[in-house]
């Protein structure tokens, strides 16, 4: 229930949480909100879960995005984490968004905030296609050695949104609005495995099966697959479709379980 009312109003704090709780019949304190909402990342200054801390000692890239245009697939990758609520406990949710079509390319759940997952989901990814710039938030996660020799490797250009920008990300946050009022709250997972398969089934209705408005009512999958991409091959600039296959009856896989 913290977090639905989070995503209405990320702006409360403790206080007005937990007088809207009481509202609600339900017996809590301010004290038992705020270690709530402290054990979820949520603060009230931002205008986004805190699933992402910033690397002590890790180089910080700028924004790259500000005022370009994003005309075609592969332009620009996004990624992020968010909190995915159980009937007992709570995993982390990292997506990898392709921002022109809004597709789902790839995803990982994890019980921890290591950076492991989102690492196994930028190489899922990676297998598919390759961005000009990929963009996150300033988390360890996304600032870790690993994670960033990795996009280097590829060629990538590396874009990082301001701290507590919620705007710089703005499709990965609509997409967390989409998957919590469309699929997260309308179940409680008995566990991470059913969580993983319910998720998975929802991502893939969203990618085939789910017309954006935005889109022209086409799909993300739709609009990743079919636009035409500008590729260099041989030396010979052509027109070549995208490569990524739709993803299996349950999306694509994710999971990363820590026992730390």
């Amino acid at each position: 229930m913290i977090d639905r009312q989070y995503l209405e109003t990320p702006f409360y704090g403790a206080r007005k949480l937990a007088a809207y709780l009481k509202s609600q019949e339900q017996i809590v304190n301010r004290k038992r909100v705020r270690r709530l909402m402290h054990l979820m990342g949520l603060k009230a200054i931002y205008r986004r879960p805190r699933t992402s801390k910033p690397g002590s000692g890790n180089k910080i890239y700028p924004y790259l995005l500000r005022g370009m245009k994003i005309t075609r697939p592969n332009q620009v990758w996004a990624a992020d984490i968010t909190y995915i609520p159980m009937q007992k406990g709570f995993m982390y949710l990292v997506v990898i968004l392709d921002w022109y079509s809004r597709c789902v390319l790839a995803w990982r759940l994890s019980n921890s905030l290591g950076s492991e997952f989102c690492l196994e989901a930028l190489q899922e990814a990676l297998e598919k296609g390759k961005p000009e710039i990929f963009n996150t938030d300033q988390g360890s996660q996304f600032t870790s050695a690993d994670f960033i020799a990795l996009l280097e490797k590829h060629g990538v250009r590396v874009s990082m949104d301001g701290i507590g920008r919620y705007a710089d990300n703005l499709f990965i946050e609509r997409l967390w609005r989409t998957l919590k009022y469309e699929e997260v709250y309308l179940k409680a997972y008995p566990d991470a495995v059913a969580a993983r398969r319910e998720i998975g089934r929802y991502f893939f209705f969203y990618n085939s099966k789910r017309p954006h408005q935005a889109l022209g009512y086409k799909t993300p999958a739709e609009k990743y697959h079919v636009e035409p991409i500008a590729v260099i091959k041989d030396g010979m600039l052509q027109s070549e479709t995208s490569g990524v296959g739709i993803p299996n009856s349950l999306g694509i896989a994710g999971f990363h379980l820590s026992l730390e």
